[in-house]
Parts: structure tokens; sequence; C-alpha cells
């Protein structure tokens, strides 16, 4: 067998894989939303239908709105997921985003607020601050050997309370009061702070639907170029298959571990930034007592995503629609939280997706194999003839 026919079968092989994997997702979304459904039977049969239609068609239900919503909030969970994804990819778990998505936002408004600085300036800080928060966990894993899931957990908490003193009694002045709940909106400070749209606020019917989509779709292709076809990103992965491994193969583990959780931190301050800069939601002091949401939600995104980056794009796109549909259900029989069971159920059954993918693989093998015999019987009868005669 020559090289070239060897590459056609490895390529065809990959292909499969890949099909598989998308396969093995669908199924737990399909899985995910038929509990949703029988959720909804279980709290009003006579209105479930209606409700479940409602979180399937998502920003679809209501157009042209809902869907630069879904946009709109695409655009930070993307970030996110590639924030879990990029840390996956090198064996590490990032569950401190919602610390480095907290640092990142005070970066973004902090700049927008206070300094008035332009947008994508803003961005910068919110990188900044949040590849900063991301670095912490790493250098505790790499020097001290201490689980980055501890560290990153105890760091979002800290992340939070600190900036919460920072921008009530800090440097923000008077911009935000606690006992008032007053909330200036960036928009209203800082017209150049904002996120432009270049009119897709019109289009949608919206005022937060700008460019921030965009912006997170070119990161992703990025990322997703720099762990497949970069040294760098070969050295990442090699570190997340065998640290020791990759440490005897002349590869600095400890440097690695550091740079991957900076940048998943980066990446998760820059969906803040996007978030906020582009008027989604403001820091509002009512609500800024918990952890950003967004930050967890990239874990599930990132699982279902299969920590692909260019899945991580679609997979978000599928979280904000539900998330976005459950907003439409009628308060009056049903809580918009059901939209996040079905993501939890969905989560959970991710880990199952290599259990799935084993399913599909044994099917779709198993109707080849039916398939082949025939056809290899009729050569041998015929190969039988034909040399009979």
């Amino acid at each position: 067998m020559d090289n070239s026919t060897k590459n056609t079968k490895t390529k065809k092989f990959d292909l499969s894989s890949g099909v598989f994997s998308v396969l093995a997702s669908l199924i737990c979304i399909v899985i995910g939303l038929l509990v949703g459904l029988i959720i909804l039977y279980c709290i009003n049969a006579e209105q479930a239908l209606d409700g479940f239609g409602r979180i399937v068609k998502g920003g679809f239900y209501l157009m042209p709105k809902g869907l630069g919503s879904v946009l709109a909030q695409t655009a930070p969970l993307i970030m996110t997921g590639l924030s879990v994804a990029f840390a996956f990819k090198t064996g590490l778990f990032n569950i401190g985003a919602s610390g480095q998505y907290t640092l990142g936002a005070l970066g973004a408004l902090y700049f927008a607020l206070v300094l008035h600085a332009p947008w994508w300036l803003c961005l910068i800080a919110a990188m900044l601050f949040g590849a900063f928060w991301g670095a912490i966990p790493g250098l505790f894993k790499a020097y001290f050997n201490v689980n980055e899931v501890i560290t990153a957990i105890m760091f979002n908490w800290i992340g939070l309370y600190a900036v919460n003193e920072i921008i009530y009694k800090g440097t923000f002045g008077d911009m935000y009061d606690m006992k008032t709940t007053k909330t200036y909106t960036v928009r209203s400070v800082s017209e150049s702070s904002v996120i432009p749209d270049l009119g897709l606020n019109s289009l949608f019917n919206t005022k937060s639907t700008t460019i921030a989509i965009f912006i997170a779709v070119v990161i992703a292709i990025i990322v997703y170029i720099v762990i497949n076809k970069t040294t760098f990103g070969y050295e990442l992965k090699a570190c997340g298959y065998n640290k020791d491994a990759a440490k005897y193969a002349g590869i600095n583990d400890r440097k690695n571990i550091v740079l991957s959780m900076t940048i998943a931190g980066a990446l998760s301050g820059i969906g803040a930034g996007l978030y906020y800069l582009s008027g989604v939601a403001e820091w509002n002091p009512q609500v800024s007592t918990s952890l950003p949401a967004m930050g967890f939600n990239g874990i599930p995104v990132a699982l279902l995503a299969l920590s692909n980056p260019i899945g991580v794009i679609f997979a978000a796109l599928f979280v904000s629609h539900i998330t976005v549909g459950g907003g439409y259900l009628p308060t009056k029989y049903f809580q918009p939280e059901i939209a996040d069971v079905i993501i939890a159920v969905i989560i959970y059954l991710c880990a199952f997706v290599m259990l799935f993918k084993g399913f599909v693989v044994k099917a779709i093998s198993g109707k080849r194999e039916k398939n082949k015999r025939p056809a290899e019987q009729t050569d041998a009868s015929n190969n039988g003839k034909g040399a009979a005669q």
C-alpha cells in the first residue's frame, strides 16, 4: 500500500471521527430537549407544547429582536467557552472563568467609565485584567502543584468581592451606589467606549447587537489555528496528553501551564468586554453579589463542542438560542429557568459523549459490514465461475 492510499484512509478516518462526534453531541441535545418537554408536561400539560415550542424556536420566536438578542449573548459565551476549551486542550480545568470574566469587566468598565477610552482599548484592558487573574492559578499549578480547580474556585470569589470593593468604594467614585442601586450606562458616559454596531441595531431592532459577534468568531478561528497548526499549540496539547512525556521530550511544562491559564483568562476577560461594552447589560449593584453565570455557561459550551474552537461557536449559539427561548416562556405557567434545566441535562449527558460516539460508530460499522458481505460473496462467486470456465 503506497503512502497516498494511507493518507487518504487517514483523512477518511478523521472525517468520520468528526462526524461521529457531531452525531454524539446531537444525541445529547435531543435527549436534553425531551427531558425539558417532560418537565413542562409535569408542570402544566395544557401549555407544555406551547412552552416547548417557544424554547425550541428561541430567538426566532420574536423576530427580528429575538435573533439580535441571541447574537448579542452568543459573543461573550463564545469567549468563555473558548477559555474553558483552551484549558481543556492542555489538560487543565478552568473553572475560574467567572472570576476572570469579572476582572475583565472591571478592566473594561474602568477604561470606559473613568478614562473614557475608545472601545478597542477597553477590550485590551479587559483582556489584560482577565489574563492576570488566569495566570495566578496557573502559577500555583506549575510551581506548587496546587490543583487548579481549587485555586480557581477561591479566586472566583476573591475577584468578585475585590471588584465590588473597587467599584463601589474605590476609583469609580459615585458612579455606582449600593444604597440607591444607581447604575450608569456605558453609552451615556462614554459613547466612544461602546463597540460599534455598523447598522446591526437597526437591522434587529435592538440596542446591544454590535460587531462583538464577528470579533468573537474571528478569535475562535485564531484559537483553532494556534492549537492545531502551530508548534506552540502542539506543545500545549502534548502537555495535556502526558505532561511527563512532554517534559522528557524537552517541552517546558511549567511555562506551558502558566501560558495556558493566562490565555484562558484573557479569553474570558475579552468576553466580559464584549458583553458590557455592547450594552447587553450593565454592572448592576443588585445582582453583582453573585458570580456571573456567563463564566460557568462556558463549561457546557466547551463540553458540547468537545473542546473544538470551531465547535464552540455553534455550541454557544445553541445555548444562547435555548436561553433566549426560555425567556419567552409565559411566566403565568412556567419559569424561564427551565431552559437552564435543559442545558444542565445536556451538560450531564456530555460526560457520556464518548459512550454515545461508540454506539454511533458500532451502528454505522455494523451496517457497513452487512452491506459489504453480500458484495464480497457476489465477487467470490463470480471469481469461482471464471476459474471454472
